[in-house]
């Protein structure tokens, strides 16, 4: 069974949360580690969304599945974060990345990993 999410429409989710992730800091008073995170965070994301073979990739270096793989991964891990780097108690920080969590656990589940090769035409 197909699943909505094509490798195109991955890549511009994940360009997209990049971004809201960057601009976390800059819209509420986030706490020095939750912006850091945040900061860390999305430069790291942009470019593994950078170097992944799919439609909006620039490089093309990590196959899609391993992409996926990492995305599982994050699921883990980030509504961990706040308690990890310690700004648990900054409520905002904390929702933001709780909500990143589920965002990704979504986009995730609904991903067609399986689809054909990705387009070789970028954008």
């Amino acid at each position: 069974m197909s699943k909505p999410i094509s490798p195109r429409l991955h890549g511009v989710l994940d360009y997209a949360t990049a971004a809201a992730t960057a601009l976390m800091p800059l819209l509420g008073r986030a706490s020095r580690p939750a912006a850091r995170t945040a900061e860390i965070w999305a430069a790291s994301y942009a470019v593994l969304s950078a170097l992944t073979d799919y439609p909006m990739g620039l490089r093309r270096r990590v196959p899609f599945d391993a992409h996926g793989t990492i995305d599982k991964t994050l699921s883990a891990v980030l509504p961990a974060l706040p308690w990890i780097v310690g700004f648990a108690r900054d409520r905002r920080a904390r929702n933001f990345f709780l909500t990143l969590a589920a965002v990704t656990v979504v986009v995730t589940v609904l991903t067609d990993w399986d689809s054909e090769a990705p387009e070789q035409t970028g954008w």
